[in-house]
């Protein structure tokens, strides 16, 4: 970056094409009174939408399915009060809690927590209801019935187990699960044969197998839309990358034309020396040597496109982000490496995610700006919040957000560097760096 007295002494300017400051939503009237809670909720919804599709897809699914764990208890109490009437209370409460008291939880972690959290709770929620099958048959005697609670709500043991893992993984269990309940089924409820078995494992096996698909289908469908995602940002480097060498081409076929192809008609017409004509021919010969000295590549990013890539990355997270663009006087010479845009780009992106996923503060509207400084052939870019804060010596080993996504993608580009700085209730701000090929 521009350091010493050259820096010092060059001013700030405003580019009409790169400092043009991006409005930001305006606040809502003072006049509109709304709950707190609801405010709260609001935030919530706002981060959720600047999740990763796969992160929000799964955050939703794990919503409904424990709100339809807690709508199950209810529908089925009376059922389950009934066939309960001949079992000691405290077998009653484990059974119950074991099929039906995760998901409650899952239905509150989908709300508060990430993805880990939703997968580890949905796969307890999945064994714990395997296990409330299994005490079935030492605990129900229901001969009057024509089948046991547990066996009619298999559908949310399976619909648990695909939240929590693999499509491979929650087929096994799929079968495993279906072949439990109506063995159970049959040890309860006397007078099966073997023929009612077999109808009651497909019936099961078919309706589980239904809502596993829409649960696989959902989870891989925002899958691809997160590597859509990724391609279109890297499509958008390659775009810019292009324009950068049509741009070139221009300036090179513009200097041919204006200069060469005209010093070389002048001197055909001319028949004697002229002091004008050698001065043209000097100036294109000059003009020859930048071009070959330059050392453009066809594959970099001057000052503005850098600044309109990022500044796209960003508002494709949340367009309500202000974003300001400033360039030293006479010092903006960039030649950012697509690749290198294309990882700081990553990194800023990954930080808005982080704000808008940790930095809410009940109550208020938290700001949060990016500043994007071009100088003396290298970028700086700074994210700042003025949101809860956090901090850095307490951040789990597991949350990858700062330490991979961030930092470690600028340690591993040649001539970057990124830093955190944050405190509880002083908000954050993150810092990349890019000087150059080393």
């Amino acid at each position: 970056m521009a350091a010493g007295s050259r820096a010092a002494s060059t001013r700030m300017i405003a580019s009409s094409a790169l400092d043009t400051p991006t409005p930001v939503a305006a606040p809502i009237p003072d006049q509109v009174r709304v709950g707190r809670w609801r405010r709260g909720l609001a935030a919530m919804s706002r981060d959720s939408d600047a999740e990763p599709a796969s992160d929000r897809i799964l955050r939703k699914l794990g919503l409904t399915v424990g709100i339809a764990g807690v709508i199950v208890a209810v529908v089925e109490f009376p059922d389950i009060a009934e066939q309960s009437r001949s079992v000691a209370g405290g077998w009653t409460v484990l059974v119950v809690g074991s099929a039906l008291g995760w998901f409650p939880i899952l239905a509150l972690v989908s709300l508060m927590r990430g993805r880990r959290a939703i997968r580890a709770v949905a796969g307890v929620a999945a064994v714990s209801f395997l296990a409330a099958m299994a005490m079935i048959p030492f605990v129900y005697n229901v001969p009057d019935a024509s089948s046991v609670w547990v066996y009619r709500v298999l559908a949310l043991g399976v619909l648990a187990a695909a939240l929590a893992w693999r499509p491979p993984l929650s087929i096994i269990y799929l079968l495993v699960a279906v072949a439990e309940a109506v063995l159970a089924n049959r040890a309860v409820v006397p007078g099966a044969t073997t023929w009612s078995l077999i109808g009651d494992f497909a019936r099961a096996a078919g309706l589980c197998a239904m809502f596993l698909w829409c649960i696989t289908y959902a989870l891989a469908a925002a899958a691809r839309v997160d590597r859509e995602s990724v391609m279109a940002s890297r499509r958008a480097a390659a775009v810019a990358g292009a324009a950068a060498r049509d741009r070139e081409r221009a300036r090179f076929a513009a200097l041919i034309h204006d200069g060469v192809l005209s010093t070389l008609l002048d001197a055909s017409r001319a028949g004697t020396e002229s002091p004008v004509l050698r001065r043209q021919a000097e100036r294109t010969l000059e003009q020859l040597d930048e071009c070959r000295s330059d050392n453009t590549e066809p594959d970099r990013l001057d000052a503005q496109s850098a600044v309109g890539f990022l500044r796209s990355a960003v508002h494709e997270v949340n367009p309500g982000i202000q974003f300001t663009a400033r360039r030293w006087a006479g010092l903006d010479d960039l030649r950012l490496p697509v690749d290198a845009a294309g990882t700081i780009a990553a990194a800023l992106a990954e930080a808005a995610r982080n704000s808008l996923r940790h930095a809410t503060v009940p109550g208020r509207a938290v700001q949060r700006m990016v500043t994007v400084t071009i100088s003396a052939g290298g970028i700086r870019v700074v994210f700042r919040d003025d949101g809860a804060g956090f901090e850095l010596d307490r951040v789990p080993a597991d949350r990858l957000g700062v330490s991979v996504s961030i930092l470690g993608r600028m340690r591993q580009l040649v001539g970057g560097a990124g830093f955190v700085e944050s405190q509880p209730g002083q908000g954050t701000t993150v810092t990349l760096v890019w000087g150059g090929d080393g």
